[in-house]
């Protein structure tokens, strides 16, 4: 098992993310094979009817397994999304999402990451899979690409 960076993961927290500021979601921590992200709702993230759309979740729940499988991936490669699978588990109406990730499997091209969405109180809101295909020579931009992703 390797050691992240401590740095590259700020400079990853740091990075400019436009779609995670318009969903105010943030990654809390990085470790191997593990992701936590959150995002603090507000109005923006409610659907008509006063509950939190569909979409944010899945958002938060494909982003906490992404990470959790790039945490893995080898420095100078990349990936994206080619499926993602979710059960919706109670609606959500304000107050914290928090995105726990886990690697499930790594392969040479695609990668396996699960996730779930829970509240401040731990209940289970939300679970899903996303499947990543890995992209070598896409890289993040600079600087992270200036700090080593791995300690030893």
């Amino acid at each position: 098992m390797k050691t992240i960076n401590p740095e590259w993961i700020r400079q990853i927290q740091s990075a400019d993310n436009p779609y995670f500021d318009l969903q105010q979601m943030a990654i809390l921590d990085l470790g191997w094979g593990t992701a936590r992200l959150e995002i603090s709702l507000d109005r923006r993230h409610l659907q008509p009817f006063g509950v939190v759309h569909g979409g944010v979740c899945a958002s938060l729940l494909d982003a906490a397994g992404f990470w959790a499988v790039f945490s893995k991936v080898d420095p100078e490669a990349g990936m994206t999304t080619i499926e993602l699978k979710i059960n919706y588990l109670s609606p959500v109406v304000g107050g914290r999402l928090i995105g726990l990730g886990s690697c499930i499997k790594l392969g040479r091209s695609l990668g396996l990451g699960e996730a779930r969405i829970e509240n401040e109180d731990g209940r289970l809101l939300a679970h899903g899979t996303t499947t990543v295909m890995i992209q070598p020579g896409m890289k993040l931009p600079e600087p992270i690409r200036q700090v080593p992703k791995y300690l030893d």
